[in-house]
Formats: structure tokens, C-alpha cells, sequence
């Protein structure tokens, strides 16, 4: 939740190959206080059923950056090895062509960034949701 001097950070994964959320995939938050700032680990979570990440940590007071990074291989790989025991026909050669992705952005206090990640296996998409 924001206050008057923090922000506030949430996504969503959603599977755009097969139009539904990502589950299990482990998001790491830093932060950093300006431009030239040393970025801290704030923790991290995963992705529930839905998708979405409800328990990121908190930012501190003075943050100015984010770091959201989206450990994704993991997700495709054991997404992949579901579809092989199916004996599913878009069985893949390898999990993912980006292992991971990070998405840095600009935040002001006060205001809450929703910002959900659109992925399929050759691709990301990125955007602030509401």
C-alpha cells in the first residue's frame, strides 16, 4: 500500500501462448534512491494461480526506482515438461528464448504501479495497468 511519501508495486503474469495466467514463476523487487543509487533486494515472491503476485514486499521511503525481475525459465521449462507427458504436439525444443526478464521503472510517492507482464515463450510485453 502507498503513503504520502512511498510507493507502491504489484503484477500479474499472463501466459499470452496459451491465454492464461502464469503460475509459480518467482519475481525478486530492488529499489533504489536515484539515478546513480546502489539497488537494494527488497525479497521477493511467486506468482498464485491467477497470476498474480499479492505479497510484494514494501518500498522504502525515498524510492525512486524499481526493479521487478521475473525468473521465467523455470516457469517454461516445467510448463514444458507438462506438455511432454501429455504427449502435447507444441512440445518445445528448449523452455525459453528470454531466461528472464527485468523490468525497471520510474515510481513517485504516493502512487501505486501496477504493472502486469504479458509472456510467451519468444516474447514479453510490458505496460502500467491501473
Amino acid at each position: 500500500m502507498s503513503t504520502e511519501t512511498t510507493a507502491s508495486v504489484s503484477t500479474h503474469i499472463l501466459d499470452t501462448s496459451i491465454g492464461k495466467p502464469a503460475e509459480g514463476v518467482a519475481i525478486s523487487l530492488s529499489a533504489r534512491t536515484g539515478l546513480d543509487g546502489e539497488w537494494a533486494a527488497l525479497g521477493g515472491s511467486a506468482t498464485d494461480a491467477d497470476g498474480r503476485c499479492k505479497d510484494l514486499p514494501a518500498l522504502p521511503e525515498g524510492t525512486t526506482h524499481v526493479r521487478l525481475d521475473f525468473e521465467t525459465e523455470t516457469y517454461f521449462s516445467k510448463k514444458q515438461a507438462a506438455e511432454a507427458q501429455q504427449d502435447a504436439p507444441r512440445v518445445r525444443d528448449s523452455g525459453a528464448f528470454f531466461p528472464e526478464v527485468t523490468i525497471t521503472f520510474a515510481v513517485n510517492p504516493g502512487e501505486h504501479y501496477h504493472v502486469p507482464l504479458l509472456l510467451n515463450p519468444f516474447g514479453y510485453s510490458v505496460y502500467r495497468g491501473s
